[in-house]
């Protein structure tokens, strides 16, 4: 003891709390216990004694809702405190380090509880009942002995929404019954509100879902085959291997109360899953099942499937008063459930402003379970081992659902995203529809090859290559389109036979999830699709850094894109594919198509309100048709409807969010006060909800601001040239970090093709514009990204390959496409007509 409370030799301690305050080895427990808004943990000199030495540094956290003494270790004491440690012993090699005297106001200790004062007293608010349960964890456990047996609480959150459906539960010195519903067991507090404790721990130690209270007892007995009778013996043999005190296992014993803890749990878990024909088990199968027979019924239960029968269970939210479900919880290993924190946020419908309902808002901690149920899915599901040609039948199966469900689909992106109806079910599902059915055709077509090498005679050896799946793979996607991006990250991810985690944008999260419901309709096993609504700092970013992820595809800005390849790399050197920003040229030629030229230049910029990554950033007009081609384009923009999206009869909706409402009028502002000329629009449409006008910018020069910038909506920005000058237009419209897309008007094929070879974009569009298929690859370079999506190089890719297929687009001479591909040091490009077409 003198050695512990004197040791004179300059140690330093971790301490997980914020010191003064709770100290010793309830620390945690008293911080969650008392309601603390703040945890943390503190590193001390301990010089002059355990816990009251000078301070050396300290670090805070927020304490979430539902926040456990194992979420905050995880998510916080233990990370932090690693790197913690590391700066301290550091600053003490420069001697730098702090001795901060502790003061004694604010401290306070208490010892592990006892279990006869951990009893949770019903008869206060919700909150505190809440922090009761959590703060004594799994050891000892708040209980209560009103219920029938003696009952341990644990794993409490917060109910944020009003109570489901339940049977009454009466609890005496509860202020009002409780309800086991199928989210778990909602307690009242005194001041009328709720909390819900998902499991129950009984007198003998069986723990059961409390969902399931009322019905714990009903099971009937499986009888067992032959085979399974030989398993349930090598299982008594593992029994025997890790309760060596016991000179039997009968059919009576309880793990635990033989005396198996929890690295016991761990061994029993891994052991069967080794030696049992790979049936998964969880850590918590283990409680549930706490004697042998409990645990050979509920392995042989596993072992048949008949725990995947279980219908899915959808929390649906009903909008509008249409008959229109949609469920609004994080989709983990085919399950619905809320965020582990119990947070959630409101998702707007742009057209009014108003909350269309709550969504669940990932933690980190979700993250982590749904990599880990795709890397189960991966490693021992049925996904990695199925027959190619069976996971295209499941893949053509969600399409074909999708289809069915197209109608709902659209009407949920049209109110989640502002997108016009019929646009939404024309392209953002219709193209999401038919992506699923093109790569399901590329399940069982994913071959190698054989390589003659130099050694194959006289040795008669042979050399091929085999094309598998990498593994986990993590999807961002953007919220500009939200299914379709859905479909042209993920379906030749699944194609290949990867698992995936997925986080749509935080602002359109609703047919990603509906799609998750979806999926599990077609057959798709549980674990191979985890859906994450929530932040891209920390769900994003918690991808970028998760090291079983080996792949990583994201759709968005070109600054988070370098931010997510830094975080790619310095991880696990995880691949990435990025499509980024564009500023995409389209150059007008006067020997153009007029009529042409007008409708498909103003698609090229009022498609979609504009939010499209290849929207045409700057109309590059020849002078000589400048301005009869100005005075055509406003004359068409007055004449367009706007208003809302699911009026069939509406030409143009709300743009996503108010806050890129917000940025589009300032980016307006600055083209004004840079000295471009306003034609039309560039206000907010006076009405409720996020819609802007159409907006045209001419006079625009180079230098300026809104010239060089995507601006993301619905502003044509046009700059004249002289005619003639071929050479120099395509330097100005070359003069720009991005190269997604571009395009060109003319009815001169040579000119066609000259332009479409100089021009630095993925894709160049030839007298039309925004025509995008699923068989043509799709990506840009520069400051754009890199890889591809759609197409036969986007399934390869998975894969590891490289090629390029390319569009078939409208030209009046014939039908034209050009479509770069790059890969490795080689640049394709790729030309294609398709015969010709009268003039």
């Amino acid at each position: 003891m003198n050695i512990i409370d004197h040791p004179k030799h300059g140690s330093i301690i971790y301490h997980p709390s914020i010191l003064p305050l709770h100290r010793g080895a309830s620390a945690i427990n008293w911080t969650l216990i008392q309601g603390d808004r703040k945890a943390g943990f503190t590193v001390f000199w301990a010089d002059d004694g355990l816990d009251t030495g000078p301070i050396l540094l300290q670090r805070e956290c927020a304490v979430e809702p539902n926040d456990t003494v194992d979420t905050l270790y995880n998510r916080f004491l233990f990370p932090e405190g690693i790197k913690a440690m590391v700066e301290s012993v550091q600053l003490i090699a420069d001697g730098k380090a702090p001795k901060v005297p502790q003061t004694e106001e604010g401290a306070s200790y208490e010892g592990i509880q006892k279990k006869s004062n951990a009893k949770v007293n019903l008869s206060q608010p919700a909150e505190a009942i809440h922090n009761w349960i959590r703060g004594h964890d799994k050891v000892p456990g708040a209980w209560t002995i009103e219920l029938p047996l003696y009952t341990k609480f644990s794993s409490p959150m917060n109910l944020n929404s009003s109570a489901p459906a339940g049977q009454a539960l009466e609890i005496e010195g509860a202020p009002q019954p409780a309800l086991v519903t199928k989210s778990g067991l909602v307690l009242y507090g005194s001041d009328g509100k709720a909390l819900v404790v998902k499991n129950l721990q009984f007198d003998d130690g069986k723990m059961i879902p409390a969902s399931k209270y009322f019905s714990s007892g009903d099971t009937s007995s499986v009888e067992l085959t032959d085979e399974e009778k030989k398993m349930a013996e090598e299982i008594r043999n593992i029994w025997m291997g890790i309760l060596s005190n016991v000179p039997a296992v009968e059919d009576t014993t309880d793990f635990f109360k033989c005396g198996a803890a929890s690295m016991d749990v761990v061994r029993l878990v891994e052991e069967v899953k080794q030696k049992c024909a790979g049936v998964q088990l969880q850590n918590e199968d283990v409680y549930m099942a706490t004697t042998f027979q409990d645990f050979i019924q509920m392995f042989v239960r596993k072992l048949r499937g008949e725990d995947q029968e279980e219908e899915l269970v959808v929390d649906y939210v009903k909008v509008n008063s249409m008959t229109l479900k949609m469920p609004h919880q994080c989709f983990i290993n085919g399950k619905f459930e809320d965020a582990e924190n119990g947070k959630s946020y409101n998702t707007i419908n742009p057209t009014d402003g108003s909350v269309i309902c709550k969504v669940s808002y990932a933690s980190v901690g979700d993250v982590d379970r749904a990599v880990a149920a795709a890397k189960e899915a991966f490693d021992n599901g049925p996904w990695g081992r199925m027959n190619p040609r069976d996971r295209g039948s499941l893949l053509y199966k969600l399409a074909d659902l999708m289809e069915e469900h197209q109608e709902e689909l659209a009407t949920i992106e049209s109110i989640d995203s502002g997108a016009v109806y019929t646009l939404a079910l024309k392209t953002h599902v219709g193209m999401s529809i038919q992506t699923f059915r093109y790569f399901a055709g590329w399940c069982d077509k994913i071959q190698g090859k054989t390589i003659p090498i130099n050694q194959a005679r006289p040795n008669r050896n042979l050399t091929f290559t085999k094309r598998e799946p990498l593994g986990v793979c993590a999807i961002v996607i953007p919220w500009n389109y939200p299914l379709m991006m859905l479909a042209w990250k993920s379906a030749a991810c699944l194609a290949a036979g990867n698992t995936l985690v997925l986080k749509p944008a935080q602002v359109t999260p609703l047919t990603a999830l509906k799609f998750a419901e979806i999926s599990v309709k077609a057959g798709i096993p549980k674990g191979v699709i985890n859906i994450l609504p929530g932040s891209g700092g920390m769900v994003g970013q918690r991808l970028s850094d998760h090291p079983d992820i080996r792949k990583l595809g994201f759709t968005g800005s070109t600054p988070i894109g370098k931010q997510i390849m830094k975080s790619c790399a310095l991880s696990n050197l995880k691949k990435v594919s990025l499509e980024l920003g564009g500023k995409s040229p389209l150059i007008i030629f006067s020997d153009c198509d007029m009529d042409k030229a007008v409708r498909m230049g103003m698609s090229s910029v009022f498609f979609n309100k504009g939010e499209n990554c290849i929207a045409a950033g700057r109309l590059f007009v020849e002078e000589s048709i400048h301005d009869e081609y100005i005075n055509r384009v406003v004359e068409e923009i007055k004449k367009m409807k706007i208003g809302d999206p699911l009026d069939r009869s509406t030409d143009h909706g709300p743009q996503n969010h108010k806050a890129h409402l917000d940025k589009l009028l300032e980016y307006c502002e600055v083209g004004l006060k840079e000295g471009a000329t306003l034609v039309y629009g560039g206000r907010q449409v006076d009405r409720p909800g996020f819609f802007m006008e159409p907006t045209v910018f001419t006079n625009v020069e180079d230098h300026m601001f809104i010239a060089k910038e995507e601006s993301f909506g619905p502003v044509m920005v046009v700059s004249k040239f002289p005619d003639g000058d071929v050479d120099g237009v395509l330097r100005r419209a070359n003069d720009t970090e991005y190269g997604l897309a571009s395009g060109v008007f003319t009815r001169d094929i040579n000119k066609a093709m000259h332009v479409s070879e100089r021009l630095e974009a993925g894709t160049v569009f030839i007298n039309t514009y925004n025509k995008t298929d699923v068989a043509s690859p799709f990506g840009g370079f520069k400051q754009s990204g890199f890889g591809k999506d759609l197409g036969e190089h986007e399934h390869i890719e998975t894969q590891g390959g490289l090629f390029g297929s390319s569009d078939p687009l409208l030209y009046d001479l014939c039908l034209i496409s050009v479509v770069r591909c790059w890969g490795r040091s080689l640049c394709e490009l790729t030309s294609i007509c398709s015969g010709l077409v009268p003039n």
